[in-house]
């Protein structure tokens, strides 16, 4: 593990049935498929083969549809599922070396945990929800109030610590959830589809929430979501999941412009490119050009490597010449008018 990674699970089964051991064996040794396992052994594969590493402050969405495995995953990290097979590794420490007492004193420093249902305690006031984590580390109850009271803060609740769940909306009660897990400082945030069960509009507003205090904290996060857009606005990367297996991991860009297979592609077909494609995907070699064409006029625009694809589209709009790409100030690339129009429409990445 590198010392910018975080976290890192290796080779993660999670097999359900009354002999997974068994069925482990056989899906190695035969090549059985899910079906097959379920078919022949009763077993129900829930995690296959999962590897993957997030590194420190990044946001990590994993995606899927329903059943296929993302929150199944998840409950790993936090061993509130216990793997049939495989390594997990957080902050360096071997999370499946940890004896109950470490588990649970790991649980309560290490890792928060958001859910798509808020679990608020209905007993207790929005202070003391947001309190629990530090009451449960014995912080003494002056300390744990103030914290937890500039915590709410933060999430632009402090005005109603003294109400009672209940007596706030939807979208303010996930923010609730949102503070208690953030209220022990862990260094790793679980968020398992948090925001699924509220309106559109709450929930992108909550998304806007989130991402303003991504950038005040700093949490690495695995962000859980059956929802591309959602992934593709909060995410630094994006793992997509299908039958408990990864399929396609890396940027937003990446996925949409170079699906890993069939499945990948239907999934991201109706995303829209505007602000997930960059320039850097889009350009022509600039020796290409040159060769093609000829010599670049001064005149003609240039943009950053990192433009994205709505700016790309205003530009050629407004001026004739190619667009030059630069990094460094130096140019790198360009992209025609038909480049745009090839990539907007068929989403292919132009060679």
């Amino acid at each position: 593990m590198s010392t910018d990674t975080v976290v890192e699970i290796s080779n993660v089964w999670k097999i359900f049935g009354t002999d997974p051991q068994a069925a482990l064996k056989a899906i190695r040794e035969r090549g059985l498929s899910k079906a097959e396992v379920l078919s022949e052994m009763g077993a129900v594969v829930g995690v296959a083969d999962v590897s993957l590493s997030v590194n420190r402050g990044e946001i990590f969405c994993i995606m899927g549809l329903s059943g296929s495995g993302k929150s199944t995953l998840v409950r790993h990290f936090n061993r509130l599922l216990e793997p049939t097979a495989g390594k997990i590794e957080i902050e360096g420490t071997d999370v499946m070396a940890l004896g109950p007492k470490e588990l649970q004193q790991f649980r309560n420093q290490k890792i928060g945990m958001v859910f798509q249902n808020f679990a608020l305690m209905p007993h207790r006031s929005v202070l003391d929800n947001v309190a629990m984590p530090l009451e449960i580390r014995q912080v003494a109850k002056n300390e744990r109030m103030r914290q937890a009271a500039a915590i709410l803060d933060i999430v632009e609740l402090g005005a109603w610590g003294s109400k009672f769940a209940h007596e706030l909306s939807g979208g303010m009660q996930q923010r609730v959830g949102l503070a208690r897990a953030l209220a022990a400082n862990p260094d790793v945030l679980l968020m398992d589809e948090p925001f699924s069960a509220l309106d559109p509009l709450i929930r992108r507003q909550l998304q806007d929430e989130f991402i303003r205090l991504s950038k005040i904290l700093k949490k690495t996060t695995i962000f859980i979501t059956h929802d591309l857009d959602e992934a593709v606005r909060i995410g630094d990367r994006i793992a997509i999941m299908r039958d408990g297996k990864m399929v396609q991991m890396g940027t937003a860009e990446d996925i949409v412009m170079q699906p890993a297979d069939d499945y990948v592609a239907d999934f991201v077909a109706g995303i829209s490119r505007l602000k997930v494609v960059h320039a850097h995907a889009v350009m022509q070699p600039i020796e290409a050009h040159v060769t093609a064409y000829g010599p670049i006029s001064a005149d003609a625009p240039r943009v950053a490597e990192n433009e994205n694809l709505s700016t790309l589209i205003n530009t050629a709009i407004d001026d004739d010449n190619p667009i030059v790409v630069q990094t460094d100030g130096k140019d790198i690339g360009v992209i025609t008018r038909s480049d745009l129009l090839r990539t907007v429409i068929e989403g292919t990445e132009v060679s």
